[in-house]
């Protein structure tokens, strides 16, 4: 049997989680895939080097490659086509590599679209707050907006991108804020997006204040590594509903890997495999919560 090559691009990503659960899904699915991961900083390389890491990856047989920090953007000006999401977004996550060349791809949006429906469905979307506006945010952004928030606010450390994020999705229903903002806008909306590092190993703290959370404020977390974040240990402390980020991680990587092999995988179970997989990083605390009512409509 041929072992189909797939693998990811990006900086300091030594410790990836994708490699074992693009792997572990093939095993299941009888396919022999080998993900592999190639660091920027292993490879003596510089994210301005993309392009030949395409053409490297082509020549060895390659059949795709997932693609992060800080490579999202720069591999546009080395794809032949590009889907009309990731068009959109201003990023790629996910080129594969055929006859015609190189297709790009995004698949951080419907996977974050996809973790919102399964975790939080019902969950009212009219007014929501995003914390974040990098290549994570916009992609969140998208989803939103294509499940149809009607005021979508954007804050973020760098308030003139947050302001172009805006302009660029839809300045109809899109508007770009501070950080400062925050508790006047949370105090009107339905949910908030976490999508900064704040929160991940290596970066610890929480991005949204405790004391604006409130039953009815639901909260999406994109920060997958450890699960249960200092945010979502404040969302329960308050009462509200909450995703963690494995959800969209797992269905992002579901996304990609279904690009990859044209076999559908089961995002269940690969979620599943990476909540064993971080389960030695952190103790075994609850990674979702139940959705409750919603009475107060704020649009």
């Amino acid at each position: 049997m041929t072992t189909l090559l797939t693998g990811l691009i990006g900086s300091g990503i030594g410790f990836s989680l994708s490699p074992a659960m693009h792997e572990r899904e093939a095993t299941v699915l009888g396919l022999e895939l080998r993900y592999d991961l190639w660091d920027l900083h292993a490879l003596g390389a510089s994210p301005g080097d993309v392009g030949g890491l395409l053409l490297r990856a082509r020549d060895a047989g390659y059949r795709g490659l997932n693609i992060t920090h800080p490579c999202k953007q720069l591999v546009l000006a080395h794809l032949d086509t590009l889907s009309p999401d990731a068009a959109a977004i201003g990023a790629v996550n996910t080129v594969v590599i055929g006859e015609d060349g190189f297709a790009g791809h995004n698949t951080d949006w419907t996977g974050f679209r996809r973790g919102l429906v399964d975790g939080l469905a019902g969950a009212p979307l009219g007014r929501v707050v995003l914390v974040g506006a990098g290549g994570a945010g916009a992609a969140a952004a998208y989803a939103l907006l294509d499940l149809g928030t009607e005021r979508l606010d954007v804050v973020d450390a760098d308030p003139d991108r947050a302001a172009r994020l805006a302009a660029d999705l839809d300045p109809d229903r899109v508007r770009g804020g501070r950080l400062t903002e925050l508790p006047t806008l949370l105090g009107h909306a339905h949910g908030v997006v976490h999508a900064t590092p704040v929160g991940m190993a290596g970066h610890p703290g929480q991005a949204v204040p405790g004391n604006c959370l409130r039953p009815d404020l639901w909260v999406a977390e994109i920060v997958f590594r450890p699960l249960h974040t200092a945010l979502l240990a404040a969302a329960a402390e308050a009462g509200a509903v909450f995703l963690d980020g494995g959800r969209m991680n797992a269905h992002q990587a579901a996304d990609a890997f279904r690009l990859f092999t044209g076999l559908e995988p089961d995002p269940s179970r690969m979620y599943a495999h990476l909540r064993e997989l971080v389960a030695p990083e952190v103790s075994r605390a609850p990674l979702s919560g139940a959705l409750s009512p919603h009475p107060t409509e704020r649009m």
